[in-house]
């Protein structure tokens, strides 16, 4: 699946068809997104139908029980292309009867990518074409460069959200699941100081963030600003290792189920209702500061 590659003055982005996922972000010369590798083999994946784990794999719906996997399946479907220019592209992906054995929901979802010279802005619409409610939850999943630059140490970044944050952070369980107990927020002053230390066990889960944007910065560096509208949620993420790795910031409708809940995915924990014929709308901006 070739990629379609957006540019506009000093900046570029590749799309593939593959998840819609975009798979790299240059801005006025500076490349920003993880490349993918042995530590983690993606680049900014679209989580839907579900995110994060499901109690054993399984998405419970009336009697049946389907085998559902973390994150679910649209980011490894092929998407077709809607359009595509110089500085914009538009992919759609609809139920057929391979995602109908796992998920039996009719759904239409698009994605689009608009690029300028300062930024990338990506939108997502989800609509209900089918004649029974549809649930779900739909999240976004990039990872970035971290360090941002290469001289620079991963411990001199941090991030600075938009308002004050005082949680409460919650976290997951061996399994994957959300765990029951809320701890104290690492935040503060509404800054997040980064060190590998604070993903020894997985995510930091914010459910209740004030917050609908801030900066990815590094001291003496460069800094990203990200900025969602439609995202209750926010996980940052990240795989200890003592090499260049990544950073994801992930704005999220929905989480993984809570370890004490078990019921019908109609009735999950962070999920939404889409009404027959209705919409549903996400977006994300990124933009480069200079340094």
């Amino acid at each position: 699946m070739a990629n379609h590659l957006l540019r506009s003055d000093h900046s570029e982005a590749a799309i593939s068809p593959r998840g819609a996922e975009l798979q790299g972000l240059r801005l006025q010369g500076t490349e920003l997104l993880w490349a993918a590798g042995p530590l983690w083999p993606r680049h900014a994946p679209l989580l839907f139908p579900v995110i994060g784990s499901l109690q054993g794999g399984v998405l419970h719906h009336g009697d049946a029980a389907l085998p559902m996997p973390k994150h679910g399946f649209a980011r490894d479907r092929a998407f077709t292309w809607l359009r595509r220019d110089e500085t914009s592209c538009a992919l759609a992906l609809e139920d057929d009867a391979a995602t109908r054995e796992v998920f039996p929901f009719a759904f239409r979802l698009m994605v689009a990518y608009t690029l300028a010279a300062s930024g990338l802005r990506m939108d997502v619409t989800l609509n209900n074409p089918g004649d029974l409610p549809l649930p779900a939850s739909l999240g976004l999943h990039p990872a970035f460069r971290w360090p941002l630059a290469p001289g620079l140490a991963k411990a001199a970044h941090r991030l600075v959200f938009d308002a004050e944050e005082p949680g409460p952070l919650r976290r997951l369980d061996a399994q994957g699941l959300l765990a029951p107990h809320a701890r104290p927020t690492p935040i503060r002053h509404r800054e997040l100081a980064l060190g590998e230390d604070l993903f020894a066990e997985d995510a930091l889960l914010f459910l209740e963030p004030r917050s609908r944007g801030l900066r990815y910065e590094a001291e003496g560096g460069p800094s990203l600003s990200l900025r969602w509208e439609g995202f209750p949620h926010l996980g940052v993420w990240s795989k200890p290792d003592p090499g260049p790795a990544f950073l994801c910031i992930e704005p999220w409708e929905g989480y993984a189920d809570p370890s004490d809940w078990r019921g019908d995915f109609r009735d999950k924990p962070g999920a939404f209702t889409l009404a027959p014929g209705a919409d549903r709308r996400w977006s994300l901006e990124v933009a480069l500061n200079p340094a």
